[in-house]
This record gives structure tokens, sequence and C-alpha cells, in this order.
């Protein structure tokens, strides 16, 4: 055997070990959900509908999700796309102008310092809107002379 054959083939064993390995971790996390999938907890639809599992019914493969009080909707059971989990609040939450209030008077800065530099712009910002009749603002005196 030859060195470019024993190449080619350790890259087809890696090739298998690596297709074997993830279809084992997409197995797991496909069993993991099934066992989260009970009545009663928050899922998200794959098309992105919020609801409650009401019900699932294995051998129709047909799920009841409860999207608002009295309305249900019956869902083929592969479209619950996961289990939404509760969100945990945070509560040292604070805000860039709660920090600015908290600074001693004299860290503050003045408001006459504070200017605003949307009068002294020429070209328009990011994203602002510009009028298509003030584009044309070459002169004579920009133009290369022809000789």
């Amino acid at each position: 055997m030859d060195a470019t054959t024993i190449i080619m083939v350790l890259l087809l064993v890696v090739l298998v070990f690596f297709m074997f390995r993830n279809k084992r971790k997409r197995d797991a996390q496909q069993a993991t959900l099934q066992s989260k999938m009970v009545p009663g907890v928050e899922v998200m639809l794959s098309f992105g509908v919020y609801g409650t599992l009401v019900s699932i019914d294995d051998e129709a493969n047909i799920a009841e999700v409860e999207v608002s009080p009295g309305t249900v909707l019956r869902v083929h059971r592969q479209t619950l796309g996961r289990v939404v989990e509760p969100v945990v609040a945070d509560d040292e939450v604070v805000s860039d102008a709660d920090e600015l209030d908290a600074r001693p008077a004299d860290a503050r800065p003045a408001d006459d310092l504070i200017v605003d530099d949307a009068a002294d712009r020429t070209s328009p910002a990011y994203g602002e809107r510009v009028d298509e009749t003030r584009l044309d603002t070459t002169t004579d005196t920009d133009k290369p002379h022809k000789a």
C-alpha cells in the first residue's frame, strides 16, 4: 500500500467516526426533547407559535397546543420545536441613566457642554434618508479639464 491509499482510508475512517458521533448526539438531544414534552409545558412550534401543550397522541402523531385561552391547535407532532424554558429575571438590572445620576455632581457632564453635532454635519448619518436633488454637488472646478 502506498501513502495516498493509507491517507484515503484514514480519512474515510475519521469521516465515519464523526458521522456516528453526530448521530448519537442528535439522538440524545431528541430523547431529551421527548422527555420534556409533557402536557402543561410551554412549547414553541417550528413555525414560531408559542403555546401550552395540552396532549400528545403518539399513535396518530398529533399534538394539541393551546395558543390562547380557549384556542387549541391540532398540529403534527414533529412541529413541536422546543420546550420554552422560563427566563429568570435579573434583579441587578441598572440602566445607564441610573448610573449617570449615581455619580457625584462634579463627575457629571455640564449641560452646556453637551452639544448636538447634528447641525454641524454635512453628510447624512448612517441610515438617514438623503434628498436626491442634493446629491449632485459637483461644480465645474471639481471636474477634470480636457487638454
